[in-house]
């Protein structure tokens, strides 16, 4: 095991040292997505992030249970137990039932995930598949004194638990400020405090989404499924919880209120926190007209966007921002991050090429002490891909003759290569799939240039090339062949 490994806390709001609960086993659990709708790209750099936390974690050597929810049941639009059911509204517009929206966002969802080749996770849990666990914590915090039934529904005393925990502990905000700012409801009269939670709604005759329960039928509220899948699968208390900074100040905060209320212990050890997207500095939204689902992102279909990129360009390029940092999309830094990816892959394509000496004047265990360094540092993603980019002059160095490398430092360095771009990074060369055709058209355009400069005629041979260079492919000369790849 590696001790070195530093995660921020949102808990605390500083740094500190990993160290598991039950080693070699480590609880890993992020809130999925509620699957009405495509899955936008805000989940997706979420994924993203936590992929390469579980990667890594595998690669230190640890035993990751990682878990990661899907919201498929009923609740309601808003943080405060208002507005309609997501389901039945959906389940309305396209003629569908609940449980067809659930099916066909779910696998949407698993096929953009799979394009970002992120690994699944260990345990892929659903809300109404969880429904007695849910009922059956929600009569443990009722027995505890911390939450209370009226008319069939039942609510988290949110004041009362307040009297002897701190509620605000994930956010550091004041629970007096928040009760002032919080406004009154319309319809929301039953509860005792304008901060409680619903922990189960009574359905209304015409709600599709119900279970039997012993206040009467009804159907969870959003907060209690993680909450009483995470307890299940990973124990009362777990190592990890992760998911976007937008969850922190409500649906995290009552996980850790009702845990508590129910376990009489925070549920997590250690809270991480992706930060959020935004497109040329403003934040990303659908109502601004600035939001991009994936697949318009890799179509290009979208008026932002002068291009499409490929599912590995555009993870390279989430992955070149650490997990808390603001990520903001636009044209130029898209671009950019596509020409790293290729030049990155282009390199790792010339290692078979490279030719072995005698001595080696590199130093591989260096270069991985500097990646593992990088990734110790609360998974920073960035330091790492600019020490890869160390590994990428090394390589064409000496694929140039200008540095050797001998046999035992070259297979050091794929296996480096291996590790830090493949399985940590989870990049893959998605090049190949689309150039075929291209492949095919460049060793022509490669034979016709070596043609004319086997006959002299020199002119021709730099007309290929920077005509080639112009629209975006670069050729690489060697004694033995001509090298290609697009800039």
């Amino acid at each position: 095991m590696n001790s070195s490994l530093v995660i921020y806390n949102t808990l605390s709001r500083k740094k500190e040292i990993f160290t598991p609960l039950n080693p070699p086993l480590v609880g890993l659990y992020v809130c999925g997505p509620t699957v009405y709708s495509d899955v936008h790209l805000g989940n997706c750099r979420t994924f993203v992030s936590f992929d390469l936390v579980f990667r890594y974690l595998l690669y230190l050597g640890y035993k990751v249970r990682y878990v990661r929810n899907i919201t498929d049941a009923g609740h309601l639009e808003g943080d405060r137990d208002e507005g309609d059911d997501k389901f039945a509204k959906k389940a309305k517009l396209e003629q569908l039932e609940p449980m067809e929206v659930v099916q066909k966002y779910t696998i949407g969802f698993h096929d953009v995930l799979r394009l970002f080749n992120t690994l699944p996770p260990s345990i892929e849990p659903t809300a109404t598949g969880h429904i007695s666990e849910q009922i059956e914590m929600i009569k443990k915090i009722i027995a505890n004194g911390y939450a209370y039934e009226v008319n069939g529904s039942v609510y988290f005393d949110v004041e009362k638990y307040g009297g002897s925990n701190d509620y605000t502990i994930l956010t550091n905000r004041q629970l007096e400020d928040m009760l002032n700012n919080t406004r009154e409801l319309g319809g929301q009269e039953e509860k005792k405090g304008r901060l409680d939670f619903a922990l189960w709604i009574k359905a209304k005759p015409e709600h599709l989404m119900r279970w039997p329960s012993p206040w009467g039928v009804g159907f969870p509220g959003w907060h209690i499924e993680c909450s009483a899948m995470s307890s299940k699968y990973l124990g009362d208390q777990f190592d990890i919880h992760g998911g976007g900074m937008d969850l922190a100040a409500t649906h995290h905060t009552n996980e850790i209120a009702q845990s508590r209320a129910c376990n009489h212990t925070s549920p997590a050890k250690y809270w991480m926190h992706t930060n959020m997207l935004t497109v040329n500095g403003a934040r990303m939204s659908k109502s601004s007209g600035n939001g991009f689902l994936p697949q318009e992102l890799f179509s290009g279909d979208h008026p932002l966007l002068t291009r499409g990129y490929s599912p590995m360009s555009v993870r390279f390029f989430m992955l070149q921002a650490h997990y808390r940092s603001t990520l903001d999309f636009s044209n130029e830094a898209l671009e950019a991050s596509d020409k790293g990816y290729k030049r990155l892959m282009s390199a790792i394509a010339l290692i078979p090429k490279l030719k072995i000496s005698k001595t080696s004047s590199v130093n591989i265990d260096d270069i991985r002490n500097r990646c593992i360094a990088a990734m110790n540092d609360d998974f920073n993603s960035p330091v790492l891909i600019a020490e890869l980019f160390e590994v990428v002059r090394l390589i064409n160095s000496v694929y140039d003759n200008k540095t050797s490398i001998n046999s035992a430092d070259l297979e050091a360095l794929k296996v480096l290569v291996n590790d830090f771009v493949y399985n940590i990074l989870g990049l893959t060369d998605d090049s190949n799939s689309t150039n075929d055709d291209l492949s095919k058209i460049m060793e022509f355009i490669i034979k016709l240039r070596n043609d004319a400069k086997s006959a002299k005629d020199y002119a021709t041979s730099d007309l290929i090339r920077n005509g080639l260079q112009e629209i975006g492919i670069q050729l690489k000369d060697s004694k033995e062949e001509t090298l290609w790849n697009k800039l």
